[in-house]
């Protein structure tokens, strides 16, 4: 169906611009029944269910004069899907909810369906459903599904004696918030990190398959996410500054701000890459060993209490 090019929200209709969207995304072989119905049905086969839920609110997670509006629906797909990578898993289905304000234009809405399905088809995921609703400001709720064939890694599992490996790019989504904050755009590589994150898909399943003892995705900050894993594992993390090579980009942006750019790394996140722990010897290719599990409590860099940013926190 094709709308006007200048036609608000309010000037489709709901049902109009549902119609609309509902062509861009496309169903698996493991959907029976898709968008259109109460609820979708989807074929499930053997291993665990894996499900996650998040939120993106505009002025919060996201501005549309910072990104276009298929950029903020790579965005919201790739968090949801990180958080099935994170389990060791792999993404089947999804739906979205969007709440809009009656003048946003309908295009917007498109475009970020569009962004939405282009990142689900990298893992092969299919949007099921999902709702439309009226909002003084765009709000977006995804809930993501997925499997697991082997048991899912949980955050609760790390042991003293395991390392602490990352593997993704990590720090440049900081990077470009950073900058955009500041009112540039440039290095563009740091600020189209910041828009369209490229989460390691690929990793969560090898990890898992290869003995991870404990993993979580890099949403909020790597310390954050790493306090999360000794906290749920009731053990001691201490995080190596030398096991880091900062990248050329960050470095100049850090240096341009007056800020340590490895502060970017250890406490920025929005990238979606995978912290984990493995016992020793059985870290996979691809991953990178930046810290040690040891009994205790709480996170340290080099041994010792960290005093920069460590991650977002929402209160």
């Amino acid at each position: 169906m094709a709308l006007p090019p200048d036609a608000t929200v309010a000037d489709v209709g709901e049902f109009a611009l549902i119609d609309a969207l509902a062509p861009i995304f496309e169903q698996g072989e493991h959907v029976l029944v898709g968008p259109g119905d109460d609820a979708a049905v989807l074929r499930v086969r053997n291993g665990h269910v894996v499900v996650s839920t998040d939120l993106m609110v505009e002025g919060r997670h996201f501005r549309r004069d910072w990104a276009e509006a298929s950029d903020v629906g790579h965005r919201a797909a790739a968090q949801n899907l990180s958080d099935i990578n994170a389990m060791g898993g792999r993404a089947t289905s999804l739906t979205v909810g969007l709440a809009c304000p009656p003048d946003l234009p309908a295009q917007w809405a498109l475009d970020f369906a569009r962004g939405f399905a282009e990142e689900c088809a990298t893992v092969g995921a299919s949007v099921v459903g999902g709702d439309l609703t009226r909002a003084d400001q765009v709000m977006i709720a995804v809930t993501v599904i997925g499997s697991c064939t082997v048991s899912p890694v949980l955050r609760s599992g790390a042991e003293p004696g395991d390392v602490l490996a990352l593997t993704g790019r990590q720090g440049w989504a900081a990077g470009g918030l950073a900058v955009l904050g500041r009112g540039f755009r440039s290095p563009r590589v740091l600020v189209e990190a910041y828009r369209r994150p490229e989460p390691p898909y690929a990793a969560g399943s090898v990890a898992a398959e290869a003995g991870a003892t404990a993993m979580i995705d890099v949403s909020d900050g790597l310390l954050a996410e790493a306090r999360h894993l000794a906290e749920a594992s009731g053990v001691a993390i201490d995080v190596r500054r030398d096991a880091f090579e900062v990248p050329e980009p960050l470095v100049a942006v850090g240096g341009a701000l007056g800020a340590d750019p490895l502060g970017f790394i250890l406490g920025g996140g929005d990238d979606h890459a995978l912290l984990a722990t493995f016992p020793e010897g059985a870290v996979p290719a691809g991953w990178q060993v930046v810290g040690t599990v040891t009994a205790g409590s709480g996170v340290t860099v080099d041994g010792a209490d960290y005093e920069g940013p460590t991650g977002w926190t929402h209160f």
